[in-house]
């Protein structure tokens, strides 16, 4: 059976208070084709917006208290990461694999129709038998978010993501590095979007649809500007 798509999106976004979130979260403050939006986050994320709706959560292993906040919602865009550097592999899968699962378990429970958006990263491993830690714990996250029963579930492999100006959570080294990215589309432009492509491929995930669940920089670039 084909899947029947959703004209407006309805966004629970995760991460809002880092790069990628905020991010995210701006394309979908700015597009008519989303019409609410609800971040749940540790801290404020300090944007006002008649669409935008704010849950401060101090624990995300404990999503399930809130619920009964998070129904009516068709898609989530989790951008809600941290870097493997100075953590145990023990650390590193509890706050990337038991955090994402424990979060999708509970959207999945509250919104069987909804689209799921994990932020993965370029060089995943999706065998989950690499060499590399971090690669296997987020192949098998993005393996094990597929099994749910969501609507849909797509995995984003962003590479370099050229910043959005104006907004706040840019990493110092995307400041220093933005040079790069002209010469960089040219010579890899398998690597290289815009942090704006990957918000508007989210949105379209859920107004259109992709005929792949794993989408590397490529594929990114080539749904967020596909037209409506």
């Amino acid at each position: 059976m084909a899947t029947s798509f959703d004209k407006k999106v309805r966004a629970i976004i995760t991460g809002s208070t880092g790069m990628v979130g905020e991010g995210v979260l701006h394309e979908c403050l700015l597009s008519n084709s989303v019409e609410a939006v609800l971040v749940v986050n540790r801290s404020p994320c300090g944007v006002v917006h008649p669409k935008l709706k704010e849950i401060i959560l101090k624990d995300f292993y404990n999503f399930d208290a809130i619920e009964m906040d998070v129904v009516g919602y068709n898609a989530c865009f989790f951008c809600l990461g941290t870097t493997s550097v100075g953590k145990s592999n023990d650390e590193y899968y509890k706050t990337t694999y038991t955090l994402a699962m424990g979060v999708a378990k509970v959207l999945a429970k509250a919104n069987p129709g909804m689209t799921f958006c994990y932020v993965s990263g370029a060089g995943t491993d999706s065998s989950e038998n690499g060499r590399v830690n971090w690669a296997r714990v987020k192949g098998k996250t993005e393996n094990d978010l597929m099994k749910l029963p969501f609507k849909q579930v797509y995995a984003f492999r962003p590479g370099f993501m050229k910043p959005t100006p104006g907004l706040k959570r840019t990493l110092s080294m995307y400041k220093y590095l933005n040079w790069l990215y002209p010469v960089g589309k040219i010579i890899a432009p398998g690597t290289f979007s815009t942090l704006a492509e990957v918000g508007q491929a989210m949105i379209h995930t859920v107004t259109q649809g992709y005929e792949k669940k794993i989408l590397e920089v490529k594929d990114i670039v080539a749904l967020a500007h596909r037209n409506e």
